[in-house]
């Protein structure tokens, strides 16, 4: 009996460490991959390797270089640009929204939460020619800002749901009792529902800030000259009519996109964490 049981045991530890190596492999091969293919000499991925003989960081002084079709610097200011106006617009409305729905009791407040369900499964491409006609109309073609405010509008319905979930799970006695006190529905929420939403406030943060870092879609839409392109766009040009496929160089632009969202990350690691574990465990 004991014979079969650690048989047993053996047998679901050797699936669950191989299987775990096997998503470690999966993960981790194509950002090694990628690294190696930025230090490598030459512009073709034939003679990439993880791990390259002659080591070099041309490709990263090649994206500085000042080239006038390699705006490398400008790209990356403009991500960092939209990225932070939009995870500043989204923490910011989100948090508004989230709290009417999460605490107050309106006409139509079912309707409302339905049709944020509904645009949650509508893939952004379904509604790229309706967005380019309205940034026409509204004379606002390759304008930074109209991206920012389409970003933050399509976050609001999915961060509205998770950020709701969290407030429903503070107590409304800590309401009452701030209104006994004689605290308004605006102090009770810059002073006790805000402080206490930080965990998923750092979620909301995090989806706001690496999700315009890289889109492509809907920026290759709205941004048409190289000034105002984003890293996504202005590297996709690299590697397809601009510098004649140079992958080596792609890849070394692409491992420089990684360092903002790794210091997001870093920033917001112990809020970041507790509020993806509330928002699984919370209703």
């Amino acid at each position: 009996m004991q014979t079969t049981m650690k048989t047993n045991r053996f047998v679901r530890l050797f699936f669950t460490y191989a299987l775990l190596l096997f998503m470690t492999v999966l993960i981790i091969y194509p950002l090694l991959w990628t690294v190696g293919a930025s230090f490598n000499p030459g512009n073709s991925l034939i003679s990439t390797s993880i791990f390259p003989k002659n080591p070099t960081l041309e490709h990263y002084k090649e994206l500085f270089a000042g080239k006038e079709s390699l705006q490398y610097g400008k790209w990356y200011l403009n991500s960092l640009k939209i990225s932070i106006f939009t995870m500043l617009g989204s923490m910011i409305t989100v948090s508004f929204t989230a709290y009417a729905f999460s605490r107050f009791r309106f006409k139509g407040r079912k309707n409302a939460l339905m049709l944020f369900l509904l645009l949650q499964m509508i893939p952004q491409f379904a509604a790229l020619i309706a967005l380019f006609v309205l940034a026409q109309i509204l004379g606002m073609m390759n304008s930074h800002w109209l991206l920012i405010l389409l970003y933050i509008g399509g976050q609001i319905p999915m961060n509205t749901y998770l950020m709701k979930g969290y407030m429903d799970s503070i107590p409304m006695d800590l309401d009452e009792s701030a209104k006994i006190d004689g605290a308004s529905n605006t102090r009770i929420f810059w002073q006790i529902i805000l402080p206490l939403s930080r965990p998923m406030l750092a979620v909301v943060a995090m989806n706001g800030f690496t999700g315009p870092l890289g889109d492509f879609v809907l920026s290759s839409v709205i941004l048409r000259t190289p000034d105002s392109f984003t890293l996504p766009i202005g590297l996709y040009k690299l590697v397809n009519d601009v510098m004649g496929a140079s992958y080596t160089t792609f890849a070394a632009g692409a491992i420089l996109i990684s360092i903002p969202i790794a210091i997001t990350f870093l920033l917001l690691q112990k809020q970041f964490v507790s509020g993806l574990t509330a928002g699984g465990t919370k209703g």
